[in-house]
């Protein structure tokens, strides 16, 4: 897998990954940049949500539950000394929909960090990572 990464200004960056659709990537103007992206430890943030997700919502599909609506509430714990590691992460599944079994949004979730999201299966090397889920019935 290959990517480039092009300076813009300050620090502006836009990266094009192999799908070829451009990543703004910037730092905070309390961090020297301009705000046009997200810095590179959002990044990485919403690409474990991203990557469970799609498992998530793949596998509850295939076991043709009736999701309505689906997000992942994401919170990541720092240190607060240099250089700054992500120590712990949380993640809230919210499944909305019509008769949604508990035990299949459980084993989705499961299937998801235990096989499936190679993002989880990096992170975990590196941080502790929680799930719960809450499942609104229409």
């Amino acid at each position: 897998m290959d990517a480039t990464i092009t300076l813009q200004d300050g620090l502006h960056f836009v990266a094009i990954p192999p799908s070829g659709f451009p990543v703004h990537i910037d730092a905070k103007p309390t961090a020297g940049g301009e705000g046009k992206g997200a810095s590179p430890m959002e990044l990485l943030l919403i690409s474990l949500a991203g990557c469970t997700a799609m498992d998530v919502i793949s596998i509850l599909r295939k076991k043709r539950q009736n999701v309505t609506g689906f997000a992942i509430n994401i919170h990541g714990d720092r240190q607060t000394d240099h250089p700054k590691v992500f120590t712990a992460f949380t993640l809230e599944y919210v499944v909305r929909g019509v008769d949604i079994d508990p035990a299949a949004v459980a084993r989705s979730i499961e299937l998801s960090v235990e096989a499936y999201c190679s993002v989880h299966a990096m992170l975990s090397k590196a941080a502790t990572i929680q799930t719960s889920y809450t499942i609104i019935q229409e």
